[in-house]
């Protein structure tokens, strides 16, 4: 006699097909669970069970977690905004993508300390080197100063992305920062006393005002000389 099936059981003939895997699919879908999650929720495993199949079928396209931190960093670094008007000066524009940048990291809920914890050089963030290096020298900023001008840009907003998303999550903290700040002593800390107000203002200024500060930095600053740096290797043929 045939067997039927109850009307409640469902035939794994009649489940929809998996989409199948790629390289594209697994970092978006690490985004999301990096999205609900955090970085700390974010593993190999959970990624897999997001997509409804085993951990080891990510190897296949992805050799570790920290490969896989690295495409997802670079898939957000190309949400970064590369556009701005045509007649905005290169400080104008170099703030604008910074800013953009910092939007990108405060989108997803660890995504600034995953950028603190990789070095990528996928294609999306190629670009938004290659597009700042530009800026830098566009507003006549020489090769070395421009590379490590980058670096301490790019450092900056990360940090405050970290800073922000922290924030957010432990706001307790900044509010018994303020009342510290509230009933600090003036006989003890006079200076702390003076400024405690401005200590805690203008969050969102704050960022562009630094950004302008290390640009007007880089511009006159003093430069080391490259071969004078301590622990720099000497260059052969020399004394």
């Amino acid at each position: 006699m045939e067997k039927k099936n109850s009307p409640s059981t469902v035939s794994r003939r009649a489940r929809p097909a998996k989409a199948p895997l790629s390289r594209e699919i697994i970092v978006q879908t690490a985004l999301d669970v990096l999205a609900q999650g955090g970085l700390e929720g974010l593993s190999m495993r959970k990624v897999a069970a997001a997509l409804d199949t085993g951990a080891a079928s990510l190897y296949v396209y992805v050799a570790n977690l920290s490969e896989l931190h690295g495409q997802m960093f670079d898939a957000a670094v190309g949400e970064v905004s590369l556009a701005a008007p045509a007649n905005e000066t290169w400080r104008e524009k170099l703030k604008r993508v910074l800013i953009s940048y910092l939007d990108v990291l405060m989108a997803r809920p660890g995504m600034a300390q995953l950028a603190q914890a990789t070095i990528p050089f996928g294609q999306n963030t190629l670009r938004l080197v290659e597009y700042m290096l530009g800026l830098l020298r566009e507003g006549g900023i020489e090769q070395e100063r421009a590379a490590w001008g980058f670096d301490l840009l790019t450092l900056y907003v990360t940090a405050i992305a970290a800073e922000r998303g922290f924030r957010e999550a432990r706001s307790e903290v900044l509010t018994h920062v303020k009342a510290t700040l509230r009933n600090i002593s003036a006989d003890e800390f006079p200076h702390i006393h003076a400024t405690r107000h401005a200590m805690t203002s203008g969050e969102f200024a704050r960022t562009p005002w630094a950004i302008e500060v290390m640009i007007d930095g880089l511009i006159h600053c003093t430069f080391p000389p490259l071969d004078t740096l301590p622990g720099q290797p000497a260059e052969k043929g020399r004394s």
